[in-house]
């Protein structure tokens, strides 16, 4: 696989080009593949959590309106691959505000927009796509690999101690997710996200016009809520109206509101009683 020597910034308002100039690409990728590949596969459990150890949560803004966004897709795809069970979490928010120049992305959501806003307003700086945040600390380009792979190691290397166990189940057209988060800091918030796994799109318009792009990891809905003082509990959340009984799951964060950080992460695979 070839390198991506850089990438375009985005802005909502303007489009402004950023070479980075990339080192030791391969080595990197190489690195990277044999510190988060699994030795041997193993079937999906039904839950996983965090128990102590570092963990990454990629939440990337994108946009199927930006012709810098597909190569960031194909990399968190790529490492959504080769994570296996390692605790890597990958959230692909679709903003809107690209939406206004020629097509518009079935997948986005103001909400989404939004988020990123208040990352901006927290510690970015810039609001551009694609933009990459982990651990609700640190922020990239999406497709600077040389930068994020380095980075998605020393979040596993890390410690937390911090566990969240989360559990999905459909009920009719609700999905009841509980929760049980061992030391969480107070006032903490859990975010229940309902993430597609996989979708194709062609395009017919905009700057990816004639392009089908390939999507992970869609995040369908995003819902916060404040954790309460025994630090467990249940929420009924929505079932999107895309949703089927394949390829779909839970994702949930415990992250401060003040800060950002997210303290914790866990996936729930749904099921139906």
């Amino acid at each position: 696989m070839s390198p991506i020597f850089g990438s375009n910034k985005i802005p909502i308002k303007m489009k402004t080009l950023k070479i980075t100039a990339l080192a030791g690409v391969a080595i990197l990728a190489l690195f990277f593949i044999a510190s988060i590949s699994p030795g041997i596969a193993s079937g999906p459990a039904r839950t996983q959590a965090a128990h102590g150890d570092g963990f990454a949560v990629l939440e990337l803004f994108t946009s199927e309106g930006c012709s810098s966004c597909p190569p960031a897709d194909e990399l968190v795809a790529r490492i959504q691959r080769e994570a296996g069970n390692k605790p890597v979490y990958v959230l692909c928010y679709h903003v809107d505000y690209w939406n206004r120049l020629g097509w518009r992305d079935v997948f986005s959501r103001s909400q989404f927009s939004k988020r990123q806003y208040w990352y901006n307003r927290l510690f970015t700086g810039q609001v551009y796509t694609p933009q990459l945040i982990i651990n609700g600390k640190t922020e990239f380009i999406g497709s600077d690999r040389a930068a994020i792979l380095p980075a998605i190691k020393n979040a596993l290397d890390g410690q937390s101690s911090v566990t969240l166990n989360l559990n999905a189940e459909q009920q009719g057209n609700k999905f009841k997710v509980s929760y049980r988060a061992n030391g969480a800091p107070s006032g903490s918030q859990i975010l229940l996200a309902v993430v597609q796994k996989h979708a194709v799109s062609k395009v017919s318009k905009g700057e990816n016009e004639g392009r089908t792009l390939s999507h992970v990891q869609i995040v369908h809905n995003l819902y916060t809520f404040n954790l309460t003082a025994s630090k467990q509990g249940s929420q009924q959340i929505e079932i999107p109206a895309a949703y089927n009984t394949n390829g779909w799951e839970v994702i949930g964060l415990l992250q401060d509101p003040q800060t950002g950080v997210i303290n914790g992460a866990a996936r729930a695979t749904i099921t139906a009683l």
